[in-house]
């Protein structure tokens, strides 16, 4: 199982950082989660617009480091 991983900043406050994690089921390798990743990340800005995703990543589910 894959996972986005989005760094995304307070718009209001830009020094506010935050990780968060968009699990992903299924069966994804690295490369499909980066090729279909964007309307993921597109459908957690528009329900969170306080957030600024500043840069994301996919990386299986296992990995605990972001």
């Amino acid at each position: 199982m894959m996972t986005i991983i989005l760094s995304a900043c307070l718009v209001a406050d830009p020094g506010h950082c935050k990780d968060f994690r968009l699990p992903l089921d299924g069966d994804w390798d690295t490369r499909s989660c980066a090729m279909s990743a964007p309307p993921y990340f597109a459908k957690w800005m528009d329900e969170h617009p306080a957030w600024r995703v500043m840069r994301w990543k996919c990386q299986p589910s296992t990995l605990n480091d972001t």
